[in-house]
């Protein structure tokens, strides 16, 4: 196992702990959800759960993929995705009061619409018991089965997110399954069935040993295909096990990556080493608006 490398100066994750932190822990376990902060290791879990925040993670906690930058279980035959889920994840939203919830998945290759009807059930109960509460999805690419993802979008999410992960070199390296190409539909088809109504955003994390022209030329396939928020985050590595990190990059390089996105015609765009796919969500969507 390889030793991780020192982070640089300018990556210090805040530490915060307090009330809410421990009462979302005990609402997930008390209710049976998962969350992304805690199941993928994000290292803002302390201070979004301090302020009252959670991404959460429907259809379990483990994955059908086994993607080399990823710390989310792999199980080729995870358990059947619990019935209460929906019940309990709009419950736990009601308690905490969230005015904008993001939902993600696990990858579900074995179920035949990835999960795609779970997430129109959530996405139709809380429009139903929260009128007016902002809804971003953060899907898996569901095989580019369009009937699925024309599924989660009739439900009518705030926002829909697909992340491409990152460049297409390193994509055949890293994911499982999962392709750059695929990614690139998904985004593009999550525009047209919407008539683009519903915005699409995607992510890409650097320092997986993509060179700065790559990004670039991300940036301007993601604009292509239609997507209008997009995040640019510092890879980190969960463990010692997983892909070694090529470089930290400096803050001032994000900010030149965030200045290139904006001038191509991203309406928003967070770029900076701690960003992550949705963290700060509600924040980005009010400033893109």
């Amino acid at each position: 196992m390889q030793k991780r490398r020192k982070l640089p100066p300018w990556i210090r994750v805040k530490i915060n702990c307090g009330t809410n932190r421990n009462e979302i822990a005990h609402l997930m376990d008390e209710l049976k959800l998962h969350s992304v902060c805690a199941s993928a290791q994000c290292p803002n879990l302390g201070e979004c759960w301090h302020r009252g925040t959670a991404t959460f993670m429907i259809l379990g906690n483990e994955c059908t993929r086994n993607c080399k930058f990823c710390a989310v279980s792999h199980n080729p035959h995870p358990a059947p995705p619990d019935p209460a889920e929906v019940k309990n994840l709009v419950e736990a939203v009601k308690r905490m009061k969230l005015k904008y919830v993001v939902i993600t998945c696990v990858t579900r290759d074995d179920l035949e619409d990835g999960g795609a009807g779970r997430f129109a059930a959530i996405i139709n109960e809380l429009h139903k018991q929260t009128p007016g509460i902002g809804i971003e999805v953060l899907t898996s690419d569901f095989n580019n089965n369009v009937a699925a993802l024309k599924t989660v979008l009739d439900a009518g999410p705030t926002v829909f997110n697909h992340n491409v992960e990152t460049v297409r070199r390193i994509a055949a390296l890293i994911r499982d399954k999962a392709t750059y190409d695929r990614s690139m539909q998904v985004l593009r088809n999550a525009f047209e069935l919407t008539a683009g109504k519903i915005p699409v955003k995607s992510g890409f994390m650097v320092g997986l040993g993509e060179n700065d022209n790559e990004i670039l030329e991300t940036l301007q396939e993601l604009r292509e295909n239609k997507v209008s928020i997009v995040t640019i985050e510092q890879y980190l590595p969960p463990s010692g096990a997983h892909w070694k990190p090529d470089r930290y990059v400096e803050p001032e390089k994000f900010n030149e990556w965030a200045e290139f996105a904006r001038k191509i015609g991203f309406e928003f765009v967070a770029s900076a080493p701690l960003v992550r796919s949705s963290y700060n969500a509600e924040e980005l969507l009010q400033k893109n608006k």
